[in-house]
């Protein structure tokens, strides 16, 4: 088994290595997808996409390969290497912690998209087990600090970590509603 990067793979990387497990792909192909889909969260312009193909690149995790098109211009194609496979699991493997709950869903969500199909569905559950545990702290410990402080603080506020409260309480409902998905026959899973 390949050894994982020396440094940290910044969050396009990683979305580009979970695409790239799916299957091969353009450069063009990729920049497409971030540019007609939500995967355009994970990259600030569909121009971030082409040199973060090259670091991973140069970094071993993927690797390309030239290939005619029917244009004067030579494809790219791109396809997950064993070490960057191995940084893929190794992330997608890693526990949910406090910190991953506090920074905000994209990136975990960014995890759970490519969990199932790298890891398996007990991975996913498992995940979403750990999410929920880690919501549920800190929710507690938000509620508890809205109780400490909450008279002291300025109406915009208080009405800002009721959003956050609210926006972790339906990350936790969802999360319980697709562990109960996972306990039913494919055909019945919806939303």
């Amino acid at each position: 088994m390949s050894s994982p990067p020396s440094r940290e793979i910044p969050l396009l990387g990683r979305a580009l290595l979970g695409l790239l497990q799916q299957g091969e792909s353009s450069g063009y192909d990729i920049r497409r997808l971030f540019t007609q889909t939500p995967m355009g969260t994970f990259s600030d312009s569909p121009g971030a996409i082409y040199p973060a193909l090259a670091r991973l690149e140069k970094e071993g995790l993927i690797q390309g390969r030239n290939e005619r098109s029917a244009g004067p211009r030579r494809r790219r194609i791109f396809r997950l290497t064993a070490t960057g496979r191995a940084a893929l699991e190794a992330w997608l493997a890693a526990p949910v912690t406090r910190d991953d709950v506090v920074r905000g869903s994209n990136e975990l969500m960014l995890r759970f998209g490519f969990i199932e199909t790298t890891l398996g569905e007990a991975e996913a559950v498992r995940f979403l087990q750990a999410l929920q545990r880690e919501v549920t702290s800190y929710l507690a410990e938000l509620r508890r600090y809205v109780d400490a402080a909450g008279g002291s603080m300025p109406r915009s506020g208080q009405l800002a970590l009721v959003f956050g409260i609210r926006s972790y309480d339906a990350l936790l409902q969802w999360s319980e509603q697709a562990v109960t998905a996972y306990g039913k026959p494919q055909k019945d899973r919806k939303e």
